[in-house]
């Protein structure tokens, strides 16, 4: 019996603490579902007049990011033990202190605003009026150690929907308000309710028996048993003002509508142009790319034909260099009776040599590293022409020792 006691209690907590769970993560999407809604419906209102103190929509919205700043927050302790309730301007005035010309320090010397809950609804107003909501709430939601010593496990700020606030909170920034802070918003006196009606939708199935007009006039004859359908008016009935009104609003969403469409197709225009713009200088481009390439191959065909051309010499002065090597060698093998004779071959192959040095392939070569012309001179020399008179010099029997 004991047993089954400790496993019913234990049963009865889990469940208490999965209902608990499912409980705060409902109350989170609510919160968050209703943020959205009520920031879209302050962009589509903010296209017709201009959000201040007695928009409907601010005052909501207001209300909601109240609540969502407010949800688990801690209460201060006190000396003695006690847990006094705080507003969310503690943990606001904390946590966005790092963010660049703050207003904290304007909101904390206002002298119309005294309790804590008016501070926090002005921080508000004040931030939607310089744009920078989302900033501070990015803000104070990265300084994780502040926000987790001010608020509770399961809030709003501790768990995945605090990225969602921070990217919805963004789209104010095109908004302009116009806020008085010395009115009644800010009475910290009375804390802030959310109206769902604006939000809440039902579309009726096709497969539903009765239709609204029949459920309408059901509701209206079930206070009295008298009542028939005859005497039951319509259930529902615009004036001609609501319909005039409805008509303007139609009006200028189609005036602003039409001049965002204007906008786009002349900035569409302006694409066109740079998009041809720039495929006309990428082929120009390319082409430049082309010539280059084709100079840059002809250039390298020319200076490896020079090179050649080069090693060909080289290898001509090689030779002539070896060729008065032997034969000042052969000169000194002679008796001083022919030593005249050598010294006239010598001058002889010293004037062949100089005449080497001075021959129009030289100055050709000279000029192949700066001009095309140049080198094609230097291909109709031959070196070998030059190589005839010493080697038949080297074989006349004139040299050949006795």
């Amino acid at each position: 019996m004991a047993s089954r006691s400790l496993g019913g209690l234990s049963g009865s907590r889990g469940g208490k603490k999965s209902l608990s769970a499912r409980n705060a993560a409902v109350e989170r999407r609510n919160l968050i579902t209703v943020c959205r809604f009520s920031v879209k419906t302050l962009i589509d209102r903010s296209c017709f007049e201009t959000i201040d103190d007695s928009s409907p929509e601010f005052n909501n919205f207001a209300a909601i990011l109240e609540q969502i700043l407010s949800h688990r927050l801690k209460g201060q302790v006190t000396w003695f033990g006690y847990e006094s309730p705080r507003s969310f301007w503690d943990y606001i005035r904390v946590a966005c202190r790092k963010v660049s010309q703050n207003c904290i320090c304007s909101i904390e010397n206002m002298e119309n605003v005294n309790s804590s809950r008016a501070k926090g609804r002005a921080w508000i107003r004040v931030a939607l009026m310089e744009k920078h909501l989302s900033e501070y709430i990015s803000t104070a939601l990265r300084d994780f150690k502040t926000t987790r010593r001010f608020y509770e496990d399961g809030a709003i700020v501790l768990g995945e929907e605090a990225n969602m606030l921070a990217g919805m909170l963004l789209g104010l920034n095109a908004i302009d308000f116009s806020f008085c802070l010395k009115g009644e918003g800010l009475d910290g006196n009375f804390p802030a309710v959310i109206d769902y009606t604006p939000y809440l939708k039902f579309t009726q199935s096709s497969d539903s028996i009765s239709s609204d007009e029949e459920e309408l006039r059901t509701l209206g004859s079930s206070g009295s048993e008298s009542s028939t359908p005859e005497n039951v008016g319509p259930p529902f009935i615009m004036d001609e003002n609501s319909w005039f009104n409805k008509c303007k609003r139609v009006k200028q969403k189609y005036q602003l509508t039409l001049e965002q469409k204007g906008y786009l197709e002349e900035l569409l225009r302006l694409r066109e142009n740079q998009l041809s713009e720039s495929v006309s200088q990428n082929k120009i481009l390319l082409q430049r790319i082309e010539d280059s390439e084709l100079a840059h191959k002809l250039e390298k065909e020319q200076l490896e034909y020079i090179i050649v051309e080069l090693q060909d010499q080289l290898k001509s002065y090689q030779s002539l260099d070896q060729l008065s090597a032997e034969v000042s060698l052969s000169q000194t093998s002679l008796d001083p009776g022919q030593s005249q004779e050598g010294d006239g071959k010598q001058d002889t192959l010293n004037l062949i040599t100089e005449g080497k040095e001075d021959t129009p392939s030289l100055l050709g070569l000279c000029g192949s590293l700066t001009s095309v012309a140049s080198y094609k001179s230097l291909t109709s020399l031959k070196s070998n022409d030059y190589l005839a008179s010493p080697t038949t010099e080297m074989t006349s029997p004139g040299l050949t020792p006795s």
